[in-house]
């Protein structure tokens, strides 16, 4: 189960969870460790777009503490009905969202924690992240590493 901040505004268009800029990333980045989309469930800690109008486009804003826990009731029967071994916290919000509390990525980043007694959360970067990293060499290096944890994440799955 992957888990994301919020819907941006591609995501808010098309009603699904990472189809815009972010979503391409990510469904490289899944090509690229073996995985594909439809292997796992994918959805956002907030289930609404917050943004603000900047001439034709709405530019994302990050999800505020009440927003995300107003979210959670809803994140919490997925989590119920998915019931996932593994959940991948794609960026801070998403493992806010989760573990109840703010959380720093480099951190928590790369190894699973036991979520509940039979769900462990594992916590990434965002593939939005990705996008903004303006030196080509350093943006390589961290998609390398975001699709390492990829391959890490299924291997743990598989052995566990």
């Amino acid at each position: 189960m992957l888990i994301g901040e919020a819907p941006g505004d591609s995501e808010d268009i098309q009603g699904h969870p990472f189809v815009g800029p972010a979503g391409a990333v990510l469904d490289r980045a899944l090509h690229d460790a073996g995985l594909s989309r439809e292997t796992v469930y994918i959805s956002n800690a907030v289930k609404h777009f917050k943004f603000e109008p900047r001439g034709k486009r709405r530019l994302h804003i990050k999800p505020s503490a009440s927003e995300i826990e107003a979210c959670n009731w809803w994140l919490a029967e997925e989590l119920r009905l998915v019931a996932p071994k593994l959940v991948m916290a794609l960026g801070g919000t998403s493992a806010r969202a989760l573990l109840g509390h703010p959380v720093t990525v480099s951190q928590m980043r790369g190894a699973p924690t036991r979520l509940t007694p039979t769900t462990h959360l594992w916590v990434t970067i965002h593939p939005s992240f990705l996008l903004r990293i303006p030196d080509d060499v350093q943006r390589r290096a961290e998609y390398a590493r975001f699709v390492n944890e990829l391959k890490e994440a299924q291997a743990w799955i598989a052995k566990s």
